[in-house]
């Protein structure tokens, strides 16, 4: 389910299907059958098919030697031709170069649904270069980038978009999550402990207007340390635009 704004006429539940499709396939790590796919989407076999293979005719998609599918060149294209048309990247990576002098890892990611895909995300040490795409999706309540732009939609948005479902590192629930994000909207900034095996640290803050991405260090961050690191994430921001 995803996160909408709302429309003055019916949606064509037939261009909702195909994108979905093609989401799945653009996600997947393995080449996938179209029963596969279907069964994940919970769409009807027969229609997927008909998708796949109209992807497949059009270069977006292509099919394996075992009749599976994969992310064709036309996909590529597309992935390349909207980041180059939007300026995003372009006018992000000088800018995510300049942050990586904190020693933190620097990320950039857009909210789709309930996931954040990560842009950019580079630790400390790695060349810049190998920062580009190298994370797909997460859980957007995992994530510093997914809280803050969660942040920028209205609470009952938020709880259509997690009815009657977990919520990853909410255990507690919407009304926790609701909470965590009040508090975003109230700094104007993300910090979010990550409990996992590296028990780190995420400060993050949104860019663009109306925000569309979110820009942030993660590491080991005290709460001390988190001021100057917001400071210089605005200006980021600011500089990305957007």
């Amino acid at each position: 389910m995803a996160m909408r704004p709302k429309l003055n006429a019916q949606p064509n539940k037939s261009l909702i299907d195909g994108i979905a499709t093609l989401q799945a396939l653009a996600t997947s790590p393995d080449p996938v059958g179209s029963r596969e796919l279907a069964r994940r989407l919970d769409i009807d076999a027969v229609k997927v098919n008909r998708l796949l293979k109209t992807l497949a005719y059009l270069g977006i998609a292509r099919q394996t030697a075992d009749r599976k599918y994969t992310a064709g060149p036309g996909m590529h294209v597309l992935a390349a031709q909207s980041l180059f048309a939007s300026g995003l990247i372009r006018n992000a990576l000088p800018v995510l170069e300049g942050l990586r002098r904190f020693g933190h890892t620097v990320a950039l990611g857009v909210l789709w649904q309930d996931n954040v895909s990560y842009l950019f995300h580079a630790p400390p040490g790695i060349e810049a270069s190998r920062g580009l795409g190298r994370i797909g999706l997460l859980p957007a309540t995992t994530s510093g980038i997914g809280i803050v732009l969660l942040s920028e939609h209205e609470d009952d948005e938020v709880r259509e978009l997690y009815k009657d479902r977990e919520i990853p590192m909410f255990p507690e629930g919407i009304d926790q999550l609701l909470a965590k994000l009040a508090e975003v909207r109230r700094l104007g900034y993300a910090r979010v402990h990550v409990a996992d095996a590296r028990d780190h640290h995420v400060v993050a803050v949104s860019t663009g207007d109306p925000a569309h991405a979110g820009v942030a260090m993660s590491g080991w961050i005290p709460e001390a340390a988190t001021a100057p690191l917001v400071d210089a994430l605005r200006a980021a921001a600011n500089e990305i635009g957007g």
